[in-house]
């Protein structure tokens, strides 16, 4: 375990998900488990540390804008917009998968892709130097409540993976999760969970780009 999100925390985190490893990181909202986002074994076995069923989607986070944006290849103006709108931000967006990449977190749905860029506060930044994305989900139980800290993460879950970041207490309220496949063609979103940012916030971030 490490007390310090540093440049060597931050090393050990992308080396672990290079090597196939599940790691257990805070994130700017919860704590968070993550893999490599291609690696089906590395998957499977952070879905069996979670009990999650194998058919529900993980996010995909990158910790910075500029490689997210550039993994999603042509984009439509106004979803580009949106996305600089609410991103970086305690948001998991839902997009078209126009690429086809990341098929082991999107599971049975390959045709969208949930994407989360964190804004990371200032004990956390140092995490920003993480090249590569990861395959992202709560550090919890399926169904238990979230962790804001790693006393509340159950035993279990940490021993089933390879690191542990400790990034201290968190702000502990999940990312708010926005549909947006529909805002490029029709300037339609959707909330289908209100988190860390507020519901008028979001409206209003999207309303001023659409």
């Amino acid at each position: 375990m490490s007390s310090t999100i540093d440049g060597d925390a931050a090393r050990s985190l992308e080396e672990c998900v290079a090597g196939g490893g599940v790691a257990v990181f805070p994130t700017d909202t919860v704590y968070g488990v993550c893999c490599d986002p291609d690696n089906e074994q590395a998957a499977r076995r952070m879905y069996g540390a979670k009990g999650r069923p194998s058919a529900r989607a993980c996010a995909i986070m990158f910790f910075a804008l500029e490689p997210a944006l550039a993994s999603l290849g042509e984009i439509p103006d106004a979803e580009r917009r949106a996305l600089g709108a609410l991103l970086p931000g305690p948001v998991t967006l839902l997009l078209a998968n126009r690429t086809g990449h990341f098929t082991a977190a999107c599971r049975t749905d390959p045709t969208t892709l949930g994407l989360r860029v964190p804004l990371l506060p200032a004990a956390l930044a140092a995490l920003s130097a993480v090249s590569r994305p990861v395959m992202q989900s709560s550090a919890n139980i399926s169904g238990e409540p979230d962790a804001r800290s790693l006393a509340e993460i159950p035993r279990s879950l940490l021993d089933g993976v390879d690191l542990v970041l400790d990034g201290g207490e968190l702000p502990g309220t999940p990312s708010t999760v926005i549909d947006l496949r529909d805002f490029a063609g029709e300037r339609r979103w959707h909330l289908l969970r209100e988190g860390a940012l507020s519901r008028d916030a979001v409206r209003g971030k999207l309303a001023a780009v659409a």
